[in-house]
């Protein structure tokens, strides 16, 4: 990390880092004295304690940044979100791809019981994965012999949820790059599938096995598009982190679930069927450099994440002073050694995270060497990597 990007990442880090602590912490026990007397009350919580969290993310995106989110759907579309359940199918375009779903969300007044299905080392992330857990994400392993059940036992803890909630899945199971788009365009053309041109190919078992749990409570699929125009330059974790702006257009069109075949190869054709969609709809917004077959909804950005941001920030520094006044810790030698070792452990932190979002360190699509597998062995993820 250059040294003018740490002069700015460091203080937000350390205001993400120092409140997400709070955050955890009141989370830890609410889920230790709250959760066995009643598990609704705990989510209910639970949903306003990771918003406060969830939300100087979006802060960063709204205000920090000033990165623009478009949103094209038809109105009733628009007017339902947030206020049904829903199972959330989106393409892997961009590094930030799960914040502009929180955006979508927050937009939609369920960023708190926002979920998705993530590998299992993403919960021991410092403060972000920390609460992901309290949160009631779902953690995959690399084997599916494992994940069937742990899909299926976390989808069944869903079916009581007292608030709306999406439940996100990246289907294509890996960030999209070149490098990965040959690979599929490879596999498919050894294989007969349609060639993709901007999505990977779809790997369907995880997604067939959400939709087979999930149909009897959940009432829609919201099939999510994501886009850069030409314009922009693609967002990224450390181009937030620095204030630079971009502009990123999101496509959403409403499936009834109640609509999709029985058969798990019928629903799994389907999935397939909508990334072929999704492919040529991409190709149209190359084209013409928008969505013009949707609505843009008016979806400005809230003040609420400003005035989150801003009451953390008023509470970490005061905080901090207090402690500084209380402790003397910068009046020592090893009260300045420590307090340099913290600045070094928050700037480790966020280049991990900085790391962890690009797509070029997500794992390479493995549809090449799936020629000798099935080609639906793998469950699915939402944090760039295959399963």
């Amino acid at each position: 990390m250059a040294i003018a990007a740490a002069a700015v990442v460091v203080p937000v880090g350390l205001l993400f880092f120092a409140s997400g602590l709070i955050v955890n912490l009141i989370q830890a026990i609410c889920y230790v004295l709250i959760r066995p007397l009643s598990k609704n009350l705990y989510r209910r919580i639970n949903r306003v304690v990771a918003e406060l969290l969830w939300l100087e993310l979006v802060w960063l995106i709204d205000w920090w940044a000033g990165v623009k989110v478009q949103i094209f759907t038809d109105r009733e579309t628009f007017n339902l979100m947030g206020k049904e359940h829903a199972l959330v199918i989106c393409n892997h375009r961009s590094d930030i791809d799960w914040l502009v779903g929180w955006v979508l969300a927050q937009r939609s007044g369920c960023l708190g019981s926002t979920l998705a299905v993530m590998k299992k080392s993403s919960k021991f992330l410092p403060v972000i994965g920390w609460s992901m857990w309290f949160s009631e994400y779902l953690f995959l392993e690399r084997s599916w012999a494992k994940d069937e059940n742990t899909l299926k036992s976390g989808i069944k803890r869903l079916s009581d949820f007292p608030l709306p909630f999406w439940l996100a899945l990246f289907v294509e199971g890996t960030r999209f790059t070149q490098v990965k788009l040959s690979a599929a365009q490879e596999y498919a053309t050894s294989t007969g599938l349609p060639v993709p041109r901007n999505v990977l190919i779809p790997r369907t078992k995880g997604f067939v096995s959400a939709v087979s749990h999930m149909r009897s409570f959940v009432p829609a699929i919201y099939d999510v598009t994501v886009a850069i125009p030409k314009s922009s330059p693609a967002p990224t974790m450390l181009r937030l982190l620095q204030g630079k702006p971009s502009v990123v257009q999101v496509h959403i069109k409403r499936h009834l679930m109640n609509e999709l075949p029985e058969k798990d190869e019928a629903v799994a054709q389907w999935c397939r069927d909508i990334f072929v969609a999704k492919d040529a709809l991409l190709d149209k917004h190359v084209a013409e450099d928008t969505f013009s077959d949707q609505e843009l909804q008016d979806a400005r950005r809230p003040i609420k994440s400003l005035v989150v941001a801003l009451s953390w920030g008023f509470v970490v520094v005061a905080g901090t002073l207090k402690f500084l006044q209380w402790s003397s810790l910068l009046s020592s030698w090893k009260g300045v050694a420590f307090s340099t070792f913290g600045l070094a452990v928050v700037t480790g932190l966020m280049h991990i995270l900085i790391l962890f979002s690009q797509a070029e360190r997500s794992n390479p699509s493995k549809v090449a060497s799936a020629k000798r597998k099935n080609k639906e062995e793998q469950p699915l993820t939402t944090n760039g990597k295959q399963q």
